[in-house]
């Protein structure tokens, strides 16, 4: 079945090179009406030009496609909400967001200052955030909305010199999480990106070889399914070179320890209980957890549940 995105209106974030690029690409391509966003500044951020996302709307006309450039900083809620302010009066409603814009400030964490931590911080997460509360009442009101957030293996796993970067990076699949919920009910889904590609935020830090591999447009295609009106709902949809995986958090089942037994060695006794794999679940609300240790308690003091 095809992919397309007719009579759909597409935001893509940080889209005048790169990630951004080719997103906004393939939804033109594939019929949408795409706002590039993008303030033309260098990966660090700094500086700011019009030129590289008026290049991006310049090739989607070229190609028959309808594309319209905004300069908006995503990490100034007034800025975001007149981008949002002018698609909405050229073409009525938004449904695709793609929260893609970024910077590195990369440092160890000992020489790292907190402007820079702060700076990276409103890109990523702030960014995804405003970007999000200009349209979400317009999905809501429409019933319709698919949102990505960019995360990163760096946000999931780690990377030396990236406490910053990772930090937001994890920070929005926490944002994700609770938009699905809330957005359920209004057929909003929310998914993330954790993309590995050759960039100019990871030229210098991929070798050329693997650079020349990990194009945008594989990722980009990856993305689209995430788009789609039939997209998945909480997934993160890792994508590099080609291979395509899934990440999911987990908890284990874990183990119940009585108050009168209850002390600190007693915790650490139960180790290998409490870290066993097997068992373990994918939650999907924080109330789960909660009612879980609920029931191991009970169970353990024969309580049974009302109407059981």
């Amino acid at each position: 079945m095809s992919i397309r995105f007719d009579n759909q209106v597409a935001i893509v974030t940080g889209a005048g090179n790169g990630l951004g690029k080719a997103h906004a690409l393939f939804l033109a391509e594939r019929g949408a009406k795409v706002v590039i966003n993008d303030l033309g500044g260098s990966r660090d951020g700094s500086g700011q030009s019009s030129e590289a996302a008026q290049a991006v709307v310049k090739l989607i006309e070229e190609r028959g496609g309808e594309a319209m450039a905004h300069d908006a900083n995503v990490a100034d809620f007034t800025e975001v909400q007149d981008m949002v302010q002018q698609t909405m009066a050229r073409w009525g409603r938004v449904d695709i967001l793609i929260n893609n814009a970024g910077i590195l400030r990369d440092k160890t964490f000992s020489k790292m200052s907190l402007d820079d931590f702060r700076l990276v911080m409103d890109v990523h997460l702030m960014g995804s955030v405003n970007c999000t509360k200009a349209v979400w009442d317009i999905m809501r009101e429409q019933s319709y909305g698919r949102i990505v957030m960019t995360t990163s293996g760096s946000g999931m796993y780690g990377n030396f010199g990236q406490a910053n970067y990772g930090a937001a990076k994890m920070a929005v699949l926490g944002l994700m999480n609770t938009l699905v919920i809330e957005g359920a009910k209004h057929n909003i889904k929310v998914n993330a990106l954790a993309p590995a590609a050759g960039t100019r935020m990871t030229e210098e830090l991929i070798p050329k070889e693997m650079f020349e591999l990990m194009t945008p447009e594989v990722v980009a295609a990856g993305v689209m399914t995430l788009c789609a009106e039939d997209a998945p709902n909480r997934q993160i949809l890792c994508a590099g070179a080609g291979g395509f995986a899934s990440t999911h958090l987990y908890e284990t089942q874990g183990t119940y320890i009585a108050p009168d037994q209850l002390t600190p060695e007693a915790v650490q006794a139960n180790t290998e209980a409490i870290y066993a794999r097997e068992g373990e679940k994918e939650m999907q609300a924080a109330s789960e957890q909660s009612m879980k240790f609920a029931l191991q308690a009970m169970q353990h003091h024969g309580i049974e549940l009302p109407n059981s």
